[in-house]
């Protein structure tokens, strides 16, 4: 008799197993999609999956109270991923700010996390003003906001036609490798300039293959972001790169002033140099 239930126990169980991976792999397949790179990843994942986000953000500040609790200070920096609506953004920031305070508790106040976004979408870097009063920094992904910005899949554009457009002139190079300062650029620069307008704190970055290009790095100086995130085998141009812009427009600007006072007429310049 003992036997018989067993037995039937062992079914019952091996029975719901089987039911359980049927579940998952419908849930899998249920994931599948046309177009991924358009669909549902980034922010929309954690959106209609909010355990996913409460899991990570969970482990980030239970890493956090262990750090605090050993003497550790620490600074966590939560970015979500592929915002293109503010809603979005605030959204999950709520999640991050509940989970924090269930987690660390009184030892909150200890802890200056910061909340920021990825500008991949061309929507989000039209209308930073409104995301940047969610968000404490920016961090521009060069690689997907150029494949929105012209249409371009990174994946099938460069082995199909983009050394064809480049050697013959209708590209001036692969704007995968150095960043479109005309169209790309300018989504960036405006984002900065909207976001520093209504929150001056804002922290501005570039990450992606542009973050060790030369020229990229050039521009990112010039528009004044704060840092670029690079490969570890590009950072050495990259430090190099940041050390030249620095220098370069430091020139500029003593040039300029140089230039500034020479205009001016002799008794102004006099006075001026007594003050």
């Amino acid at each position: 008799m003992d036997a018989l239930r067993s037995s039937g126990q062992e079914e019952r169980e091996q029975e719901y197993e089987r039911k359980e991976l049927e579940r998952m792999i419908r849930r899998v397949r249920d994931l599948e999609e046309t177009n991924p790179m358009l669909g549902q990843r980034g922010c929309r994942l954690g959106i209609m999956f909010p355990e996913i986000y409460e899991m990570q953000v969970e482990a980030i500040f239970q890493a956090v109270l262990r750090c605090l609790r050993d003497g550790v200070a620490v600074q966590p920096q939560i970015m979500i991923p592929l915002v293109g609506h503010v809603n979005e953004l605030q959204f999950l920031r709520n999640i991050v700010d509940l989970v924090a305070e269930q987690v660390l508790g009184e030892e909150r106040r200890n802890c200056m996390y910061k909340v920021g976004t990825m500008i991949e979408v061309p929507r989000a870097a039209l209308t930073a003003g409104e995301i940047a009063r969610s968000a404490d920094f920016f961090s521009f992904g060069t690689n997907d906001l150029t494949q929105m910005t012209f249409g371009y899949s990174r994946d099938d554009a460069e082995g199909k036609f983009l050394t064809h457009y480049v050697e013959n002139k209708l590209l001036p190079h692969n704007p995968f490798q150095v960043l479109d300062t005309e169209g790309v650029g300018k989504l960036i620069e405006m984002a900065v300039n909207q976001g520093r307008s209504v929150n001056p704190t804002l922290t501005t970055s570039i990450c992606g293959e542009h973050g060790g290009d030369y020229e990229s790095i050039m521009f990112c100086h010039q528009i004044g972001l704060d840092y670029v995130s690079c490969s570890p085998y590009r950072l050495p141009v990259a430090r190099i790169a940041a050390a030249q812009a620095q220098i370069r427009l430091g020139g500029a600007l003593r040039r300029q002033a140089e230039s500034h006072a020479g205009e001016r007429p002799a008794d102004q310049s006099s006075q001026e140099a007594a003050v």
